[in-house]
């Protein structure tokens, strides 16, 4: 994976007031990523953030002060790089980007059940997306299969070897 791979973190929503404030629309688990001099890769180019209020959801960006000017910025996709996101956000022990846990393979007993290919949020729950092992799919098991990322099914994650180790996945492989 590319460290210059963007990923889609937000998008800018209507005007809000006379000064060229937008509504802001979070797609991250990482709001902290906005603050005032940050400057994003985004659908209309480069902007740099002007003023964020995080919890009225408003941002403003230089060069697009007043209302006319930052209509423009309607539904505006705002992206962030592997490189920015590692250095703006601040992980918790145990925590990881999705970004590394997508193509770690699926341990489970020493098996290898299958790899990551895409981790969703599904009803506040974070997938991983499980493309299984050909081994596996040949005894007649499912091609892929859905693992909630949650302490329930996890028993570590070793983003260095990319392994996952589970406990319980393949009753999960099992049922599907």
């Amino acid at each position: 994976m590319s460290k210059h791979q963007k990923f889609f973190i937000a998008q800018v929503g209507k005007t809000h007031g006379l000064h060229g404030d937008l509504k802001l629309h979070l797609h991250t688990d990482f709001p902290e990523q906005f603050k005032a001099g940050y400057t994003f890769q985004t659908s209309s180019g480069e902007l740099e953030v002007k003023e964020v209020n995080l919890t009225r959801g408003i941002i403003s960006f230089r060069g697009y002060e007043g209302v006319d000017y930052a209509k423009k910025l309607t539904n505006t996709k705002i992206y962030a790089t592997m490189k920015e996101t590692k250095e703006r956000c601040e992980l918790k022990d145990g925590e990881h980007f999705w970004f590394e846990i997508e193509g770690c393979s699926i341990s489970e007993d020493g098996e290898t059940l299958g790899v990551v290919t895409e981790m969703q949020r599904l009803a506040e729950v974070n997938y991983m997306f499980i493309k299984t092992d050909k081994g596996l799919v040949d005894a007649g098991f499912a091609t892929t299969f859905l693992v909630p990322y949650i302490d329930r099914y996890l028993v570590r994650t070793d983003i260095d070897a990319k392994i996952v180790f589970t406990c319980d996945a393949k009753e999960i492989l099992e049922a599907s």
